[in-house]
């Protein structure tokens, strides 16, 4: 697959995982100066993107089919079977099917992108994923010139998935896209974190990453993909629809009901660490700001 975005780091420059593993450690952002082209893991003029320990990134989380509170997800979650996976893909592409999810890893070129995560509840961290771009996955199923819209969503087995045996949401979790959105070299499929195969609790075997969007678009354990010309209606949307809109893009100016988005607690730095200014997209204003030109931002949450 051809790639379309380039990264200025090698593996020689990220920092190796044990001294992430030492909290005593200073930190070093071998990750500054990334992605100086524009399009990945790039640092802002005022940060360097250190990414958080594995302990962070693999206990704190959501993941409500596994319970609803942070650490549920890693208690609980290595009841899932991941072995073996499918996806189907259909609804308007030229080869709808059950995609094995060894075949689709044998024809993707997996790599590291360095990203922010922003959750909506005003917490963030910075993760090392592994991954490939979601273009290539859409055009190997062959998108057909009417689709507009990508729809996922999450695996349904609540004799393996706890949470999905209480009705705290409407199951599958469901999420979407825009199909340019999809398309976007940053928006990648996520299958390992800092080198190794991604932890079930934080979406195994495959999910969905859209850095400059709030956490819960990036749906996780994904066994559909749907193209479509209709807008999905996404999970907390349809629950919430005064709190969650389709586009949660990060937007320090539009705050959440619950939570001010205009500065955001970075995960890792102490219950009483100093809240950050959040940053317009996430960080990826100059990378996706186009996407949104002469929208109303505020109406478009």
């Amino acid at each position: 697959m051809a790639h379309r975005w380039t990264n200025d780091l090698t593996q020689d420059d990220v920092t190796p995982e044990h001294l992430y593993m030492n909290r005593r450690q200073i930190m070093l952002a071998a990750a500054a100066g990334v992605g100086l082209a524009g399009l990945g893991a790039r640092a802002n003029a005022e940060e360097a993107l250190v990414p958080n320990p594995w302990e962070d990134i693999t206990q704190y989380n959501n993941f409500y089919e596994f319970g609803t509170g942070k650490g549920d997800p890693a208690a609980n979650a290595g009841a899932l079977t991941t072995d073996p996976w499918t996806v189907k893909i259909d609804g308007m592409v030229d080869t709808p099917g059950d995609y094995a999810f060894k075949d689709i890893m044998a024809a993707m070129t997996i790599e590291e992108r360095i990203y922010r995560l922003r959750c909506v509840e005003a917490w963030s961290m910075i993760v090392p994923w592994n991954g490939f771009e979601l273009a290539d996955l859409l055009e190997m199923a062959g998108v057909q010139p009417e689709a507009k819209y990508v729809r996922f969503e999450t695996l349904v087995r609540p004799e393996e998935m706890i949470g999905q045996k209480y009705r705290t949401i409407e199951w599958p979790y469901v999420e979407g896209l825009r199909l340019d959105e999809a398309m976007h070299p940053l928006t990648i499929m996520a299958t390992g974190i800092y080198g190794k195969t991604i932890p079930n609790q934080n979406g195994a075997p495959i999910r969905l990453v859209v850095p400059w969007k709030y956490g819960f678009k990036s749906i996780k354990s994904i066994v559909r993909i749907t193209l479509t010309d209709q807008e999905p209606l996404n999970t907390w949307q349809q629950i919430l629809p005064n709190e969650y809109g389709f586009y949660a893009n990060v937007n320090p100016s539009v705050d959440h009901p619950r939570w001010t988005q205009a500065t955001e607690r970075k995960i890792g730095g102490g219950l009483f660490s100093k809240r950050v200014p959040t940053l317009m997209f996430n960080g990826y204003e100059k990378e996706v700001a186009g996407l949104y030109d002469g929208m109303d931002l505020a109406r478009f949450y």
